[in-house]
This record gives C-alpha cells, sequence and structure tokens, in this order.
C-alpha cells in the first residue's frame, strides 16, 4: 500500500509540495533502466516529489519513468507528481535563464515544472567542462539578473514556483530586496549533524522554506559519510522505538519544519523512508538530537576547488 505523503502549501507557488521528494542524483550516474526502474518504483512506494537538476543528468530517467507510471496507473495524470529541476550555474546569466529551463523541459518531456531552483550560488564561466575548476572560471552570482530571468520563466508558465538552494542568510537578504516573486524555497544541505539553526531562523521569519537535501549525510554516495547512519545518539533512539536510524534522522528534519529529499533505490528503504508520519520524537529525544557535534559534509570547495570565492560561500553555509 502507497504511504499518504503530507503536503505544504509554499509561498509564491501555485502547487502544495509533498514534504518528502525522491533525490535522482547518482554518482556514478544510474543508467537508463535502473533509474526508471527505481522512479516507478518511487511513485508505487507514493512519492510524488521528484528533485533532478541539469547536472545531474537524471531529467531524461523521469521523461521515460512518468509515462510507464502513468500506464501502469500508478497516477492518473503528471499534474499528482511534483517535479523540483535546476538552474546550473552555466547558464546563471539573465538570458540564459529561460533557455536553460526549456532544455530541462525538453529533456523531461514536460510543458512546466513545479519548481525551478538557482542550483548553485555562484556562476561557473560556460568553457567549464569538468571539475575541479580554475579559479578564473568562477565568479559571483548576479543576483538581481538571473533572477530576473527566474521570474520571466514563472511569468510563462514554465515553472509554477521558483527558488534557490546553497543561498546564505546574506544572499537571500539582498534577493528580498529585489524580487518581484520573492523565493519560495531554499534547498540545502541539513540533517542532525548539521542543523542549519541560524539560516532556518531567518528563513522562518522571512517566509522562505527550508528543503534539507542530503538528510541522512550522504550515507551510500561516493561524497558523503555515515555519520548519521552510525550516530550513536540517534542509534539508540531509533533501537528504543523500534524505527531504523535513518528513519530518526528523517522525522527529526520534519519535526524541524523542513521538508526533504532522500535517494535510495532499495525498494524497502524507499518505503521506510517515507514511514515517518504517524509517530514523533519526544521532547527528550529532540534535545539529545539538538545536542549532537555539528560537522558539515558538502562542500563546495571539494566539488570546484578551493577558491576564495567558494570558501567564503561554504564558510556561511
Amino acid at each position: 500500500m502507497a504511504m499518504a505523503i503530507p503536503e505544504i502549501e509554499l509561498r509564491s507557488c501555485e502547487k502544495a509540495m509533498p514534504v518528502v521528494g525522491m533525490g535522482t542524483s547518482s554518482s556514478p550516474p544510474a543508467d537508463m533502466e535502473t533509474a526508471k526502474s527505481a522512479i516507478v518504483e518511487a511513485i508505487r512506494a507514493g512519492y510524488r516529489h521528484f528533485d533532478t537538476a541539469f547536472i545531474y543528468g537524471s531529467e531524461q530517467h523521469l521523461a521515460k519513468a512518468i509515462p510507464e507510471a502513468l500506464r501502469l496507473g500508478l497516477i492518473k495524470s503528471r499534474d499528482e507528481l511534483f517535479i523540483t529541476t535546476k538552474l546550473f550555474a552555466s547558464f546563471a546569466e539573465r538570458d540564459l535563464v529561460v533557455p536553460a529551463i526549456k532544455m530541462s523541459l525538453s529533456k523531461l518531456e514536460l510543458e512546466y515544472v513545479d519548481m525551478y531552483i538557482i542550483h548553485w550560488p555562484f556562476k561557473l564561466s560556460k568553457e567549464v567542462k569538468s571539475m575541479p575548476v580554475e579559479k578564473e572560471l568562477i565568479q559571483p552570482l548576479d543576483i538581481k539578473s538571473v533572477w530576473e530571468g527566474m521570474e520571466e520563466c514563472k511569468r510563462l508558465g514554465l515553472t509554477k514556483g521558483i527558488g534557490v538552494s546553497n543561498f546564505t542568510c546574506q544572499m537571500l537578504d539582498y534577493l528580498l530586496s529585489i524580487a518581484k516573486i520573492p523565493p519560495s524555497l531554499n534547498q540545502v544541505e541539513m540533517s542532525p549533524i548539521w542543523q542549519q539553526k541560524k539560516l532556518r531562523e531567518f528563513c522562518n521569519a522571512k517566509g522562505i522554506h527550508i528543503t534539507a537535501y542530503s538528510p541522512l549525510a550522504g550515507s551510500g554516495t561516493k561524497w558523503g559519510n555515515n555519520t548519521v547512519i552510525e550516530c550513536d545518539v540517534l542509534q539508540e533512539i531509533a533501537n528504543a522505538k523500534g524505527k531504523t536510524t535513518a528513519q530518526i534522522a528523517l522525522r527529526w528534519v520534519y519535526e524541524q519544519g523542513a521538508s526533504l529529499v532522500t535517494k535510495s533505490y532499495n525498494k524497502e528503504r524507499m518505503r521506510t523512508n517515507v514511514d515517518i508520519f504517524d509517530w514523533s520524537l519526544t521532547h527528550e529525544e529532540s534535545q539529545k538530537i539538538a545536542e549532537l557535534p555539528q560537522r558539515k559534509i558538502v562542500t563546495f570547495a571539494s566539488v570546484v576547488g578551493p577558491h576564495d570565492l567558494v570558501l567564503q560561500i561554504d564558510q556561511e553555509l
């Protein structure tokens, strides 16, 4: 039986968003058949929110999985799904934003996405072909002009909502001062070991929703680790409640008022990852988690190189 996942209303977005989404980023990239089958299985399990991006190379996977889910009768229409994709840093220029979303829509074989996000908080030169990159190919993001392009995407009906990812408090404050359409959300790393208290307080005060990526610290990926899954405090709580450590971590994120994107191609874990809504953490359990040592897992410096601009952003995030 498919799990019913709650939805949240977002500011400046025409469609409610399921609070748990399935991430589609894989390293190394999954083959088409494996990814398509996993997405269809996730829809069967109750997932309705799918998170992709130009740089993931997974937009095409969704393009094949959605018609298959329709054919199988798992959904009645595409409108039942909430699809998020992202503007890559190489297209972070005013005149490239609309062409970039149209390119993503072509790959997705969709007329619109439900959320379009500025993926990285800086610009990469179009000459970038691989990571890490040379220092001169990284530039500050012109937030005002790029956001004008994002707003144009929404006005044209190419997306139901627009947001950002990896934006610092300072960046968000500036964006809010110039935006005609405020961002619906900020997608950032967040987990019990990277709780983002300052950023969450800022976003909550400003009406910006937080979506957590890597809520399990990227366990099972080449860049992540098992610090959440193997955390003694989380394991102790999980054993006491008859849950998995992952479920404790995901429930904690949800109880902070954030939505989350989690990835697994394992059928059983797909289902346990959304089985977090008919129970809760006690005050004492939440307090123990609040006191965990903090450690950021995902850094831009590890991806694009330890250049001054990205080091500063990493520090502020």
